[in-house]
């Protein structure tokens, strides 16, 4: 039987509660067995400048879900063409992979764009799309289309950005990032 597992693409420029809260949220959902948080080295949408190196965000993302057995942090794409885009992704996991099932995860934010995504069409066709909700965006495109599910849970309105602005102003981030994280970002004095 094929292992079904969901893919959360991300900056994780330091990974959050939100974050882990969807990941966990979509670790449970029906037919999926874990979910992988995908660390991208560069988001095509995102300016590079204000990126912490690859590597310390993907070490972040450790941390921060070391004692969950449903989640795992992934380096896939640090080894791909950069800017990475999902399809590009998708087709080389199902080569690596051939016997697991990928899901793509998504807020609504980006499903309002997915048309602006390379090969979309080829993502909607071979692969399911689970999508959470985001503050201030109410999307009914692919409302009733077969390979698209929603999650039901509460919003989250924590983002990155938020934190490494906090952390620039002197301001706590305690309970914002996992403990391990925290600690390490206070320890490396990073985001300053």
């Amino acid at each position: 039987m094929k292992k079904n597992v969901a893919l959360l693409f991300g900056s994780f420029n330091p990974i959050h509660i939100g974050h882990l809260i969807i990941a966990e949220n979509v670790a449970h959902s029906e037919g999926i067995d874990e979910t992988w948080l995908v660390v991208s080295p560069q988001n095509p949408f995102k300016k590079k400048a204000s990126m912490l190196n690859q590597y310390d965000r993907l070490h972040l993302a450790k941390l921060g879900i070391q004692d969950n057995a449903k989640l795992r942090a992934s380096n896939i794409e640090f080894n791909l063409p950069v800017p990475s885009y999902t399809i590009d992704t998708l087709t080389y996991l199902h080569e690596k992979f051939p016997d697991y099932n990928f899901t793509v995860v998504m807020g609504e934010d980006n499903l309002k764009h997915f048309h602006k995504w390379k090969n979309y069409e080829e993502i909607l066709k071979h692969y399911r799309l689970i999508v959470y909700p985001r503050l201030g965006y109410t999307v009914d495109l692919y409302q009733d289309h077969p390979k698209v599910t929603r999650l039901e849970m509460p919003y989250l309105d924590i983002s990155a950005t938020q934190i490494r602005q906090l952390i620039k102003e002197g301001k706590s981030v305690r309970y914002l990032v996992p403990e391990a994280v925290y600690d390490y970002i206070q320890k490396m004095n990073l985001y300053k």
